[in-house]
């Protein structure tokens, strides 16, 4: 599937790495606060709680649940346990300017994963892009001296965001490309009145259910911090404010626009648009944290946005 990209499809993929920048900034804020992984925890139970007034009608049919649940669960841990848990990880020993410069490699992953799993080949052009974009990441793991690649040494926050992103990236593909019994006359219903007609989940219902599953991984994981010793949170007013804005911000409303950019443009071209992340953090960065942009970052942009350039025409089959 392609699509052609209008104003109105670009603002609404603009919106999600504007809320992701703010919650990487925020992840750095509370680190030492807030547990990372209960952070993660706390988040998707806030955004789960707004959700519930809109999506509960999805908890009138258990069973439609239940027979899908190894997929949804899959769904779940990927784009709202796993993904978010290892970037808050990540703040704990790296910059959000790097996080998210190194997370801005995702249209390689997506390219890969499309390839490897759902038989989309890309073309010259595709492969060129992804290039320059993981030059950039490289450029960002070596901290701006190439030849320190050959003797690089992972810094944990560095493997933590390679590995969410390449979750993240089977966690788009899931939604461009849901197996059947999630499409057509299969997919699940729900009725707005007991005895009504049935209707397929909307964006709420969708969301909420992939929360609920997700939460399984996320309250797991902060079960076991909080059993290992984590420190106890020092709740206070900016505290909270900050959990209830990574609960509807970076979450609820991130991801609504993601998943509904992810339908109208392909899982690649979404991708793309999640490479102004690093853009926005570097200017939160320096406003809130006086963590300013090194040289290097603005190569490794510089390499990002040549990459989106390069890959912006036509492959030789469209990336969906």
């Amino acid at each position: 599937m392609s699509t052609r990209l209008g104003l109105r499809v670009a603002l609404l993929m603009t919106v999600p790495p504007l809320l992701w920048a703010g919650n990487a900034v925020l992840g750095r804020v509370l680190v030492g606060e807030v547990p990372p992984l209960t952070l993660n925890a706390l988040r998707w139970g806030i955004a789960g709680l707004l959700l519930l007034p809109l999506g509960w009608r999805v908890l009138r049919a258990p069973g439609e649940l239940l027979r899908r649940w190894k997929h949804l669960l899959l769904l779940g841990t990927l784009g709202v346990g796993m993904f978010n848990a290892f970037q808050y990880l990540a703040l704990v020993s790296s910059t959000p300017i790097n996080v998210t410069l190194i997370a801005a490699g995702m249209p390689v992953w997506m390219i890969v994963v499309g390839a490897l799993k759902y038989d989309v080949q890309p073309g010259g052009r595709q492969i060129g892009g992804a290039a320059l974009s993981l030059a950039g990441v490289a450029l960002v793991i070596a901290r701006g001296d190439p030849a320190a690649l050959v003797r690089i040494q992972f810094v944990s926050g560095d493997l933590y965001v390679l590995v969410a992103s390449i979750g993240w990236a089977f966690y788009s593909w899931m939604l461009a490309r849901p197996p059947a019994h999630l499409r057509g006359a299969a997919q699940p219903r729900v009725t707005d009145r007991p005895g009504g007609p049935g209707r397929p989940w909307d964006w709420s219902e969708t969301l909420l259910v992939q929360v609920l599953f997700g939460l399984v991984f996320a309250s797991s994981a902060a079960g076991v911090e909080q059993w290992q010793g984590a420190a106890p949170i020092p709740w206070s007013p900016s505290v909270i404010a900050a959990l209830l804005y990574v609960g509807l911000g970076p979450a609820l409303i991130a991801y609504r626009c993601w998943g509904e950019g992810v339908r109208r443009a392909g899982p690649a071209a979404a991708a793309f648009f999640g490479n102004l992340t690093p853009v926005f953090t570097a200017v939160l960065s320096a406003a809130l944290l006086g963590e300013g942009p090194e040289v290097y970052h603005g190569l490794a942009f510089a390499l990002i946005v040549a990459g989106i350039g390069v890959s912006s025409g036509p492959a030789r089959r469209s990336l969906p």
